[in-house]
């Protein structure tokens, strides 16, 4: 992740590691990657669903956003998982407007703060969310440098809709 990039040099930067459909799958790669505070700065993880790629262009995420969440390195590793095993274990389902959906969790090692992101499908339903309720009532130990929302559309880098992937419900 490098400031600057076009959106097509982005996703030449992409690496898909593994494709997961089940838990037991999960908790092999899971166990089996380094932790990211191994990782170097500017270096992410994706978990998006079904073949979504983690670009504001990709077709699934053309109107969505996402929750930015700055933590304290010391918090990463254990923030990253949480919001994972939320992710794939339905709990932010409660937490999402109707006709909303997560589309991937990110996590992003940066400088200071390292960044974690809740993606979403729909940027105009966000604010009848509750999730960084959810997230703070799954982390109640921890103490977030900041959270807040954004919409792809808004990022002054965002190149629309020249992306797509196989169509998925």
């Amino acid at each position: 992740s490098v400031p600057g990039l076009t959106a097509a040099e982005y996703e030449a930067t992409l690496r898909k590691l593994y494709t997961v459909s089940t838990v037991q799958g999960f908790w092999s790669v899971y166990n089996n990657i380094p932790e990211p505070e191994k990782l170097n700065v500017r270096y992410c993880y994706h978990l998006m669903r079904y073949e979504i790629k983690p670009m504001w262009e990709d077709s699934a995420n053309l109107k969505g956003g996402n929750w930015r969440i700055k933590v304290y390195k010391e918090d990463t590793n254990a923030v990253w998982k949480e919001l994972l095993l939320a992710a794939i274990g339905e709990q932010f389902s409660d937490s999402m407007a109707k006709g909303d959906d997560i589309n991937g969790i990110s996590v992003s090692i940066r400088e200071r703060d390292d960044i974690l992101q809740i993606w979403n499908k729909d940027s105009s339903l966000a604010d009848q969310s509750t999730i960084v309720e959810k997230v703070k009532s799954l982390l109640p130990h921890v103490r977030f440098s900041a959270m807040f929302y954004k919409a792809f559309q808004t990022h002054q880098a965002f190149e629309g809709g020249a992306y797509s992937h196989p169509s998925k419900s």
